[in-house]
């Protein structure tokens, strides 16, 4: 199963990096955002891919799962949120004060 997972992870990093390395304001958003869900998936396998019961006092089961991984993945996810929904923000404020989102003419022009 962890075979598979790295695949995915491996594709969902390519398919992120591609998109961040485009021209479109949009495109980039939607990279780092793919590659933050790939990193979710990083450490979710990295934490081994495990079945087992929740960790409670007062039951008794033969193998537990860590919910270490899955509380900082919870956490991440979150904040990844808000950093996608402040780049979202940006993005629009920026296509109506300039009328374009693509970057090489949000850079501006140099003086020769």
């Amino acid at each position: 199963m962890e075979l598979y997972m790295s695949l995915a992870i491996g594709i969902i990093f390519a398919v992120g990096i591609y998109q961040i390395l485009s021209k479109s304001l949009l495109r980039i958003i939607l990279g780092t955002s793919l590659l933050t869900h790939g990193v979710h998936l990083l450490l979710l396998t990295m934490s081994r891919l495990k079945t087992g019961a929740a960790p409670l006092l007062g039951e008794e089961a033969s193998s537990y799962v860590d919910p270490v991984p899955q509380a900082l993945i919870l956490t991440s996810i979150v904040i990844s949120f808000g950093v996608t929904s402040f780049f979202f923000v940006l993005a629009y404020k920026a296509y109506q004060r300039l009328g374009t989102d693509n970057m090489e003419e949000l850079r501006g022009k140099y003086d020769e």
